[in-house]
This record gives structure tokens, C-alpha cells and sequence, in this order.
């Protein structure tokens, strides 16, 4: 497993070396809010990580998100992340294949993060084993299920142990990777070992518990000893 640590900013992100994956995000725009590109570009240049940028909890926009996908991956991003905040598999389908075109004509080897959200029955959006086929078929690298409304509630709330393996495994069966995230603690590491994503998201963990405060570099370095 791969720990990815989602820094708000390039203080925040010079404190998160000690993850293997850098996720450049704005939490003020929500669970997947986009940072600017001068932020990304910085980070690339000093991080000598790979690094990853989400463009955001989308609605029904696939020009907007395509455009945003794009930028991202001009900007340096070796991962772009893009949410989907809206349900129906067919639009679904609109947005992945525009988002996967607008990285991979230019940037074959950059990888395309689709997520879904645990919570979708609150949030009324498409539900992560609905979204995976369609981002596999699309040609995405890693889907990612996270939650969609930052309220303290855990991934683990919304989905148990096994529905997260069997989404693991399924992904794995299709070619893709899988990135798992949504207010995860120093507990659940035991779990996610057995779940095994290549990927395991956190901000709050790494912020003491509150994901509004800034990241402590001694909780990150606690994180990958323990996930490593």
C-alpha cells in the first residue's frame, strides 16, 4: 500500500515528504476541491514525489471537468482526481471518457484517479460498483471511493470490510488500481492491510483527527511507518 497525504498548500505539502503520493487539494471546495495550478507546479518542482491534483466534486460537467483534467496535468500532476457529484451511469460515462481523453492524448502515462463517494445514498450519487466498470472501460488508472460530505464520518460508516475488498478485488480483475479515503484513522490501518489498495488517502488522520488543521510531518512519518 501507497500512502497519498493531501496538503492544502506548499507549507502543508513541504510537511507531507514523507508520503509516497502528494495530493495537492482545496478542502474549503469541498472533498475534492481544486488547488490553483501555480500550487501544483511548485510542489512538483521541490517534492520529487509523484503528485496528484484533484479538480473536484463534479456535477454534470464534462467539458468543465475535462478542461480542469487537462490543466492539472499541464500543470505537473502525475495523478489527476476528479469526483463525481451526480448519478446516472451514462452520464457517468460522458465525463469519464471526456476527463481520460483530455489527460491521455498528451499525457499517455499521467494516470486518471475517477471517485466515488461511500456515502452516495445521502448524497444522491452514482454508487462506487456502478462508477468502477465504466472508469476501467474508459481507460482510467485507479478507482478511488471516498467520502462526499466532510462531517466527520468515516468511509467504514458507509461501507464495511468486505464490500471495500470486493471492490479492491474487482478493480484489481479489471486492470485498475484502487485508492481508498474518507476520514480514516490510525485504527483502520490493521483493516485496510486486509482490504490491500494500492492506495490509502488521508488528510485528518495526518492533522491530528481534525482535517481543518494543518498536517503534522510527525503524524506523516507515523502513517507511512505504519502502512510501509
Amino acid at each position: 500500500m501507497q500512502l497519498l497525504v493531501s496538503p492544502r498548500d506548499i507549507e502543508e505539502a513541504q510537511r507531507s515528504l514523507a508520503a509516497v503520493i502528494i495530493d495537492i487539494k482545496n478542502p474549503a471546495e469541498g472533498s475534492l476541491g481544486a488547488n490553483f495550478p501555480w500550487v501544483i507546479r511548485a510542489v512538483k518542482g521541490f517534492s520529487k514525489k509523484p503528485v496528484s491534483a484533484a479538480i473536484g466534486d463534479f456535477d454534470f460537467r464534462p467539458g468543465g471537468a475535462s478542461l480542469a483534467a487537462y490543466g492539472a496535468a499541464c500543470a505537473g500532476a502525475d495523478y489527476v482526481k476528479v469526483g463525481l457529484m451526480f448519478e446516472g451511469e451514462e452520464r457517468a460515462r460522458a465525463l469519464i471518457e471526456g476527463v481520460v481523453r483530455a489527460v491521455k492524448e498528451e499525457f499517455p502515462k499521467k494516470k486518471v484517479v475517477i471517485a466515488a463517494y461511500s456515502d452516495y445514498e445521502r448524497l444522491g450519487t452514482i454508487p462506487p460498483f456502478a462508477m468502477a466498470p465504466i472508469a476501467a472501460k474508459a481507460g482510467a488508472d485507479v478507482a478511488m471511493v471516498d467520502t462526499g460530505r466532510k462531517d466527520g464520518k468515516s468511509t467504514f460508516e458507509f461501507m464495511d470490510e468486505q464490500a471495500l475488498t470486493d471492490f479492491t478485488r474487482m478493480n484489481r480483475k479489471m486492470g485498475m488500481d484502487t485508492a481508498l479515503a474518507g476520514s480514516l484513522r490510525m485504527e483502520d490501518i490493521a483493516v485496510l492491510r486486509r482490504i490491500d489498495p494500492e492506495i490509502i488517502g488521508v488528510r485528518g488522520m495526518v492533522c491530528g483527527g481534525d482535517r481543518s488543521m494543518g498536517i503534522r510531518e510527525e503524524l506523516v512519518e507515523a502513517a507511512r511507518r505504519m502502512i510501509a
